[in-house]
């Protein structure tokens, strides 16, 4: 079945049909309930009769809305309507003002399917907040840009200001405490999978990681069975428990990890390879999760954050997490 181009004019007008016609459809509504055919009291102040009774003496009355009541629904659906001519909300229609909160010119492709954002010239408020800020607080930023990060982690405010950008940037993923989550690196010992100097550290941050792989190896060890043979295997290389039998007959299976994760296991921070010997686990250290990976691979993405944060404020960012795994913060 083709898929639903909605690229396509129709969905335009289709949004834009929808929503009018329903603030009109409220409009008529509205009239209806306030006129003859509505619901009415007559000259003795009595609502029409319903029909229902209870009990041979409650009865349910037809009350008209109140006027206060009707006039609040008619000053909101006229509200929306000076909204949607004001603001974007009719499907493409931008808004008289051309207000955006975020970067909002579409492109077209030239066969007029795919879609992609331009942003040059963009005047959407948040464009204009984040201008405004970078003009305010860059140059605090940017004095500890051309130190090195080394030098910098002596240093109590530039660590403190990464810390404050980490809290902002970081902690979703990695953790308020920096101590990672199941699939987010530790980021306060000395277990670095691309490396842990000063200037891997801002490399990670800058351009990101996109992990080479680890490739689903279920079929090429012969299902499960050799599955949990090489997982004993492993467990055996950082000393924890295992079955020293099963771990024998992985033994020579892991021979076709050796190329990522060497001989002893010890990793290969070139590929992002973890080193499987030191009892630091990424995502598990039981059998159940140490065979999943195995037999079905995991493919890492850190996203790079250049051109989100800047280099001066990576920069201050990378100080911290440095500092981290390398001694204490400064004395205040």
């Amino acid at each position: 079945m083709a898929a639903l181009d909605f690229t396509s004019p129709f969905w335009n007008w289709f949004i834009i049909a929808c929503t009018l016609g329903g603030i009109f459809g409220m409009f008529v509504l509205n009239i209806w309930l306030a006129g003859d055919t509505g619901a009415k009291i007559d000259e003795e102040g009595n609502a029409d009769d319903t029909g229902h009774v209870w009990d041979d003496t409650l009865k349910e009355s037809n009350n008209p809305l109140p006027g206060w009541w009707l006039n609040m629904f008619y000053i909101t659906l006229v509200f929306g309507l000076i909204y949607l001519t004001l603001y974007p909300g009719l499907g493409t229609f931008a808004g008289v003002l051309n207000w955006a909160s975020a970067c909002n010119n579409t492109v077209l492709s030239e066969d007029g399917k795919n879609v992609s954002l331009s942003c040059e010239n963009d005047n959407s408020q948040y464009r204009t907040e984040v201008d405004a800020a970078d003009t305010k607080y860059g140059p605090l930023f940017e004095q500890y840009q051309s130190k090195p990060i080394a030098e910098l982690v002596n240093n109590k405010d530039a660590v403190n200001m990464g810390e404050r950008l980490y809290l902002n940037y970081c902690t979703v993923c990695h953790g308020s405490d920096a101590r990672g989550n199941r699939g987010y690196p530790n980021l306060r010992d000395n277990d670095w999978l691309y490396g842990g100097t000063p200037e891997k550290i801002e490399e990670s941050i800058l351009k990101g990681r996109k992990a080479n792989g680890m490739m689903a190896w279920k079929d090429h060890l012969g299902g499960d069975e050799g599955v949990a043979q090489v997982a004993n295997y492993v467990l055996s290389l950082s000393g924890r428990e295992h079955d020293a039998a099963a771990a024998e007959a992985g033994k020579a299976k892991y021979a076709v990890c050796m190329a990522c994760h060497g001989m002893e296991g010890k990793g290969n921070q070139m590929l992002g390879a973890p080193n499987l010997s030191d009892d630091i686990w990424l995502y598990g250290s039981d059998m159940d999760s140490i065979q999943h990976t195995i037999a079905n691979g995991r493919a890492g993405v850190m996203p790079a954050h250049e051109n989100f944060l800047g280099e001066a404020k990576v920069h201050l960012v990378a100080t911290y997490i440095y500092s981290l795994s390398n001694g204490e913060k400064p004395a205040e």
